[in-house]
């Protein structure tokens, strides 16, 4: 008999936090097995799962009361990632176990079938990263986790099928080769699903989106149904440039705490796009549950969270974004502690103008009174449409643009102009940052205006009404439309452009 330490973790939001295992067992007159240490449900039930999974990997216990602490006992424990580290210590302190190395050098998780094979588990880039910070010898968890848990470089990580498998692995680990991961290059893709060159007509606002993804600026689009807002809005996605290895590895490790990494998938190496349904609660949208998850917006990063029907949103969701959109960043409270999400998105929303989506329509006369009209734009506030940078009109398609001959440029050509107005913002900023995170400093140093443009600026606040926030958010744009120009300073008709880009009447709150 011996008394067993094991390190494993417990997932927190999207961070993993260092858990002890200890395991103690001691001569009784049946077999039996106490979890202590704040353990949830799922945890309590592992003991039932570790037992039977000893059972059929054909170990055989004696009458033992076996004790397992999970420290630090103030932290709240929850899922499955404890089953395999309380077998081995189970084991080792029954004495069946006859390990070669140290337990402590190695961080070990995973979930056991009652046959005794490892289960897919979430959260494996989270759970490396931790090893990896700790200095161990080691991570050992799932076989099919372990491409994943790799992307963590200078850390081992083991991939392992069974039970019996780990602890031939404590017997004779140089029998067991680490996990190698390809490397992200050979993983890059990059075929739009909806391409540019495929929708017709709407010149003025390809101009928009195209401005949007160069600086990361939030845009809401507003026109009748069937005018191509969301076919345009998902054609962004394919005009934004690739992510990089270090937003790659932030995204991937949000989708695999969530759960959503595909199966056979362990790196994200698209943009995210997505698109909640109008009836999501603001718990889903920014994150929540009494242990936080991400939600929507966190989901988003590094990508579009595209909200389609803007107005049929609960308004007390939409107000919920207002930090999100500001900060890139969304902070939950809860007893344990707070948590932080990270959001750097473009937001992209659609409309339509009226309740019933033709006001201003050459062809269909709006059924609306002008009530029903002020109530519906009213369930966006100021402050959230300060926070949309663009607002866009999107007309009505006649049937000559279906008939439009001339080709329009491809996702590809419009991709390179964007990558290029970006390796610009990199250069500026020295770091991976777009306009639209310029901060108040980085404002009056790169956004400087001559006469003639603060003139321009002058005349909006006093015709339209700009709030200073409004003024700030054209500034960046304006910023972004410079780079697109390959030019250093703001143009008066960068400027322009920029103000009829944020001042389009029919989006504006009634």
């Amino acid at each position: 008999m011996a008394h067993s330490r094991l390190q494993c973790v417990s997932l927190i939001g999207l961070e993993a936090l260092p858990v002890e295992v200890e395991v103690d067992v001691s001569k009784s007159d049946k077999l039996s097995l106490v979890i202590v240490g704040l353990p949830d449900t799922a945890v309590r039930e592992s003991k039932d799962r570790v037992l039977t999974a000893i059972k059929n990997g054909k170990f055989e216990l004696d009458a033992w009361h076996c004790t397992v602490n999970l420290a630090p006992g103030d932290l709240k424990k929850e899922g499955v990632l404890y089953d395999l580290p309380i077998a081995i210590g189970v084991l080792r302190s029954a004495g069946i176990l006859k390990a070669t190395v140290d337990l402590g050098d190695y961080l070990i998780v995973g979930e056991l079938a009652l046959s005794g094979q490892l289960r897919p588990l979430t959260g494996a880039l989270a759970i490396a990263a931790l090893a990896r910070e700790q200095g161990r010898k080691g991570l050992l968890l799932p076989a099919c986790n372990a491409e994943e848990a790799a992307l963590i470089q200078d850390l081992p990580v083991y991939g392992l099928h069974s039970l019996q498998e780990t602890l031939q692995f404590l017997q004779n680990p140089s029998h067991f080769k680490s996990t190698a991961c390809t490397p992200f290059a050979s993983k890059i893709t990059s075929t739009p699903t909806v391409d540019f060159v495929d929708i017709k007509g709407q010149a003025h606002v390809k101009r928009a989106l195209e401005i949007a993804a160069a600086g990361g600026h939030n845009i809401v689009l507003s026109g009748p149904p069937g005018c191509g807002k969301t076919l345009m809005a998902k054609a962004l996605i394919g005009i934004m440039p690739e992510l990089t290895l270090e937003e790659s590895l932030e995204v991937t490790r949000i989708h695999s705490v969530a759960g959503l990494l595909p199966a056979g998938q362990n790196l994200v190496i698209q943009r995210p796009f997505r698109s909640p349904h109008h009836t999501i609660s603001y718990a889903g949208l920014v994150g929540g549950g009494s242990f936080p998850r991400p939600g929507e917006v966190s989901l988003a990063h590094h990508g579009i969270l595209f909200l389609d029907e803007l107005p049929e949103f609960s308004r007390s969701v939409l107000e919920v974004l207002r930090q999100p959109l500001e900060d890139r960043k969304v902070t939950i409270s809860r007893s344990q502690g707070n948590f932080t999400f990270p959001t750097n998105i473009m937001c992209v929303a659609a409309m339509n103008p009226c309740p019933c989506g033709y006001l201003g329509h050459p062809d269909k006369p709006c059924k609306d009174t002008q009530l029903q009209i002020e109530r519906y734009r009213s369930k966006i506030s100021g402050p959230l449409w300060d926070r949309l940078d663009m607002h866009i009109d999107v007309p009505p398609l006649r049937y000559a643009d279906f008939l439009q001959q001339a080709p329009g440029e491809t996702s590809a050509t419009i991709r390179q102009r964007i990558i290029e107005a970006r390796n610009r913002q990199t250069e500026r900023f020295n770091a991976s940052r777009t306009n639209a995170q310029l901060t108040s400093a980085q404002l009056k140093q790169y956004c400087q205006l001559d006469r003639q443009g603060w003139s321009l600026m002058q005349m909006a606040v006093d015709q339209m009404g700009l709030s200073a926030r409004a003024c700030d958010r054209t500034l960046r744009v304006a910023r972004t439309i410079a780079d697109l120009a390959g030019q250093d300073q703001i143009e008066s008709d960068h400027l322009l452009e920029a103000l009829n880009l944020k001042t389009s009447l029919a989006c504006v709150p009634a």
